[in-house]
Order: C-alpha cells, then structure tokens, then sequence
C-alpha cells in the first residue's frame, strides 16, 4: 500500500514538473508553472519521507532542520536580491546542487572502497559520472558567480592557450574515470579523492575562458549539468523522481544553451573556448577616432516620443543595473495615454542571464503582449517612429551585419537603424560584453542621451508631463 502511495505521489510530481516546466515557456504563465513544480516537489519530499525505509536510520530530524534552514535562506535571498543580481544568485544554487551531487557521490565512493557498500561496473561509473558533472557544476557555477559579480576578472584567470589546458584536464578525467572502473575496490579511497580535487579543479579552468557576453550561455549550460547530476544521484538510490526531475532540468538546459549559442550565431564549442568579450574602455562621450556621435536634449526627446505613433523600447543590461524598469513603465503610461503606440524588443541574449529582460519589465508590470521577440521586433522596425534603446549595447550594434571583421559578425541583432529615428540611452560611450564599440552610435538616424539611464527616465517623464 505504502508503495503504491510513493509511487504514485512520484508520479503526481513528475507531471506537475512538466506541466510546469511547460508553463515556463511562456511570460504570462510562468510564475504559475514555476509555483505547480514547487507543489509536485513538496509532495514528492513528502512521500519519500513518509515510506518506511527499514534499512535507514531514523533521520527525520537532520531532514527537518536541514529543510528548514535551506528554506529560510532561500526565502531571505529571494527577498534580499536585486534584479541585477540574479543571475549570481541563479548561478550559486546551480552550484550547491553540484555540490550535493558530488557529497553524494563521494559518500558512496567512500562506502564501496571500505567494503560497506557493493556496486557493480555499471552502478560505479554512475557514481563517477555524478561525481565529475556535480564537482564541474558546482566550481564552475561558483567562478561564474565572481565574474558576474565582479569580484574576478577575466584576465585572472584566463591563461594562454587555456583550451589545451581544458583539454588536458578533460582526458585526464576520463582516463582516471576509466583507470577506477577498471581497478574496482582494489584502488581504495585515495582513487576517488583525487578524482574529487581533479574534478574541482577542472571545474573553475572549464569556466576561465569564458568571457562576460557569453555568460548567459554559461549559466544556462551548468543549470543542465545540475540537472544531470541530479538524475545521476537518482539513478544511484532508485529514485525515480530525482531521474525524472534532473533529466528535465538537463534536457530543457541543454534545449535553452543550444537556442542562444544559435540566437549568437556561434556554435556551442566556439563558446567554450572562445574567451569572448569582457569589455573594454571608450572615451566617455561625444567622439571616437574621425567619428562624432550627435547627441539629443531631453527637451527634444521627450517632444519627439510624445507625438509619434509608435515607439519601440528595447531594453538591455543597463536598464537592470540602474533600476529603471519602473521608470519605463511610468513613460509607457503616459506617452500611451497620448495615444502612443509601445513595444518592447527583446533580444535573446541582453542581459546577464536567460529572459533577463521579460523578469525585469514583468516587475514593473509591463503587459506580456507588448514584448515582442527578435524576429517580430525586426519586422515592425521600419514603421516604428522612434526606438529607444536603454542599456543595450551588442544586441543592437549594425556590425553584427556589416562588418566581416567583428566578433559578433552573424550574430542576429535588433535592426533598430530601420526605424525612422533612433534614441540609445548610456551613460558613456563604452564598449559592451564584446569589447567592441558600437557603431549605432554614429548612425544618421541615432541621438544620444547620455546619464544615467533611471534618471534620463525620469527626466524624459517630467518632460512629457510638461508638454
């Protein structure tokens, strides 16, 4: 009876995880799919602490304290973290699930190379496999975390020719993998131990060359490397909703990592071991080299978007750092109370994580039919009387169409220089995540706004109220 229960609560929470996992693929439904996964996860944990394991201790107390402790800390994070620190907080808990993956793996490792514990050749490469994608996940999640904080440069870290060095770490790993399964228990404990370091180790040089523009893509590969340590673990105690719930965070992570290395032209490997982007410096305003960017007044600018028909906003990174998402959306009212029609275009890739931009304009409230994705944003672009860019940089630059010689030559951008007039606001002149300048910037039909963008916002609100 008590079985039937279990595995019939393992199937309520596997179909409430792709329900969910469904309604995530979708703005106006994802905080619904995200909260049906949760409930499917609580009956889950609920089940398998109610069937009686009679082998197992009695460890309802570590489970209860240890519950209660992750939750309060999740909970405080979740209230404490700013937008523009998601994609950190994303990337520490991809993190601790590798590492769960690997105490796991090691506990049994440890058990089997004592003699408590039997695994045949298959059940041990498991293991090994949930140790080496747990350990990769859990120092490359935490190096992903200090880059994208800020607190380890690229230059740090990064050594020449540092693929080969990923190289050699990759066949060392398979060749000790392959050297454990084949010597079995006689090897003992220091075996899995090394594996442990090597892993770890390899785990922070896997993420070294990678620079800031393709974080994204970063985050949303360890995000499917949790996945797969997680139903690796499943495999190993027979939990058939650990296997279900990791090969779905796996699959769709591995979906989402192919779609934006395709939304940047550039192949999965090219990422890996491009060491691409990681910024660079400009002179703050005005001129580079021959070229002079025209710059607008928001007197001007707050003219031209209260009498225009339709405007375009298209948001990027520099719209979370400022906060300002509330700030467009007080500009959305009131130049659509005059009738005005308003959009948002939202690139694949702008910002520092996977729908950075749809989260942070959800904040503010701004209606789900007004983002429009890269392809349907490109096609209104000619009869949009005025963009305004707010922080985007890459996304945005013509070079990505014209320019054989640029880095991100091929990669699918928002063709805002086809609307009639183009408005960026930045605070400077800098180059984005590519390191590149934009020539947007010195285009006929650009002005630029410079400031910070929350408070050219505002100053653009109090100019259209005024007219």
């Amino acid at each position: 009876m008590l079985t039937s229960f279990l595995n019939l609560s393992y199937l309520l929470g596997a179909l409430t995880f792709v329900i969910g996992l469904r309604r995530l693929s979708s703005p106006d439904t994802a905080r619904r799919g995200n909260g049906l996964a949760a409930l499917g996860m609580g009956i889950a944990i609920i089940a398998t602490m109610v069937y009686p394991f009679t082998d197992a201790p009695n460890n309802y107390l570590w489970i209860v304290v240890g519950m209660l402790l992750g939750g309060a800390i999740g909970w405080w994070s979740a209230q404490k973290v700013q937008m523009t620190a998601m994609p950190q907080m994303v990337s520490i808990f991809n993190g601790l699930g590798g590492a769960c993956a690997v105490v796991l793996a090691m506990l049994e490792l440890l058990s089997f190379y004592a003699g408590e514990r039997s695994l045949d050749t298959g059940a041990l490469f498991i293991v090994l496999l949930a140790l080496l994608i747990g350990a990769v996940s859990f120092t490359g999640s935490l190096l992903a975390f200090g880059k994208l904080q800020g607190l380890v440069k690229d230059k740090h870290v990064y050594l020449p020719g540092h693929q080969w060095i990923n190289i050699f770490f990759l066949i060392a790993t398979i060749g000790l993998v392959t050297f454990l399964l084949v010597q079995g228990s006689s090897i003992g404990s220091i075996g899995a131990i090394v594996l442990m370091i090597l892993t770890l180790v390899y785990g922070f040089s896997f993420v070294a060359p990678i620079g800031g523009a393709d974080m994204p893509v970063v985050i949303s590969l360890l995000n499917s490397f949790t996945g797969l340590s997680a139903a690796a673990a499943g495999l190993i105690y027979g939990n058939q909703i650990m296997l279900v719930g990791g090969i779905l965070v796996g699959a769709s992570g591995t979906i989402l990592t192919v779609l934006m290395c395709q939304a940047m032209n550039r192949s999965l490997l090219n990422v890996l071991i491009g060491g691409f982007g990681g910024g660079g410096g400009a002179p703050s305003k005005g001129a580079v080299g021959d070229q002079v960017a025209k710059e607008v007044t928001r007197n001007d600018a707050a003219i031209q978007l209260f009498y225009s028909n339709s405007v375009m906003f298209v948001p990027g990174y520099g719209l979370a750092v400022a906060q300002a998402q509330k700030a467009i959306k007080e500009l959305d009212d009131l130049l659509s109370a005059n009738g005005v029609e308003v959009r948002y275009a939202i690139h694949p890739v702008a910002g520092r994580m996977p729908g950075h931009m749809n989260v942070l304009l959800a904040e503010a409230d701004v209606p789900y039919a007004q983002l429009l994705d890269l392809d349907e944003a490109n096609d209104l672009f000619a009869n949009t009387d005025i963009v305004v860019v707010v922080g985007a940089n890459d996304v945005v630059n013509p070079a990505a169409l014209d320019d054989p010689g640029s880095p991100i030559y091929g990669m699918p951008v928002l063709q805002v220089w086809e609307a009639k007039n183009v408005i960026v606001l930045k605070r400077s002149m800098s180059t984005g995540y590519a390191g590149i300048q934009n020539q947007l910037f010195f285009h006929d039909k650009n002005r630029m706004l410079f400031g910070d963008a929350k408070k050219s916002l505002q100053a653009l609100i109090g100019e259209v109220k005024s007219l």
